[in-house]
């Protein structure tokens, strides 16, 4: 069983940064492949990222790739989404997901969701 915590989430204006965070409980947090999700109001949940056990690494929309960078630590059981040069279309709640499958985790069918983080760009 995993437990999931999103946090880091608020009110940037364009242009800006946040880092959001993704807290885990469990044993077997390391062996996880660890994505991020976002969905705004009235809008299908959309794929961010996604980091396997191993270390690599898989983005989605190019909207997103080269601003978000994702990254974990997991001595800390925490997995990280870095986010930059940040636009009003990045409004969104951030969910975390976590599975044993990367094809799973991209395809938004993770066994473990945390409850999400809102992240508001605006001027």
């Amino acid at each position: 069983q995993v437990h999931l915590v999103e946090s880091g989430g608020g009110l940037v204006q364009p242009g800006g940064s946040l880092r959001l965070s993704c807290a885990a409980s469990g044993r077997t947090f390391s062996r996880y492949v660890m994505g991020w999700f976002r969905q705004a109001p009235g809008k299908e949940r959309e794929f961010v990222a996604a980091m396997t056990w191993t270390g690599g690494t898989r983005y989605g929309a190019d909207s997103v790739k080269g601003r978000f960078t994702i990254s974990r630590d997991n001595a800390k059981m925490t997995v990280y989404l870095q986010m930059n040069s940040l636009k009003p279309e990045d409004t969104a709640v951030y969910y975390c997901a976590a599975d044993d499958s990367t094809s799973t985790v991209v395809a938004g069918r993770s066994r473990y969701w945390g409850q999400g983080t809102q992240v508001t760009v605006s001027s």
